[in-house]
């Protein structure tokens, strides 16, 4: 059994109205979040063994604050693609290079990571900024069957107790 971690990168700064919407790093609140839905992925496991990240400043944050919490080890891959990727995008990265990864995380954007929760997990899921969706595979990643997975529970940071 594979896990499918979906997370919605946290909550960012729209301060400096001179920078990109790519460029945008993340706010205070973002940057409190982060950390703490790594927490929370630690205590639940498994721990991702692979992280395939967004190239956005707010997802790289978001995927570095998450990785230093868990103490990964693992690989980090940082995609064009799965920025503003719509649920087809995400699913032909992980299809490419989940490879033999036990635990996936994807950290991407909205609108696209909720309506990937709601593809796979059957129901819409609200995925605010830094929620994070658990969802168990029975499959290889390269086949990437909508109906081998299970949902198990999305984490929310205002849901967390500080």
């Amino acid at each position: 059994m594979r896990t499918l971690l979906l997370m919605r990168h946290a909550k960012s700064s729209w301060n400096d109205p001179s920078m990109t919407d790519h460029e945008r790093p993340l706010n205070d609140r973002g940057v409190h979040d982060a950390p703490r839905m790594g927490e929370r992925i630690a205590d639940r496991g498994p721990v991702p063994d692979l992280v395939l990240c967004s190239t956005a400043r707010r997802a790289v944050e978001t995927a570095d604050a998450v990785l230093a919490a868990i103490e990964f080890e693992g690989r980090l891959e940082h995609f064009d693609d799965l920025y503003h990727a719509s649920p087809a995008a995400i699913t032909e990265v992980v299809r490419e290079s989940g490879g033999e990864a036990g635990c996936l995380l994807v950290v991407c954007h909205n609108p696209g990571i909720e309506e990937m929760v709601e593809r796979l997990g059957g129901e819409y899921e609200r995925m605010p900024t830094a929620a994070v969706a658990r969802f168990a595979y029975s499959g290889e990643w390269s086949e990437f069957d909508r109906e081998r997975f299970t949902l198990l529970e999305v984490d929310r940071p205002k849901e967390l107790l500080d």
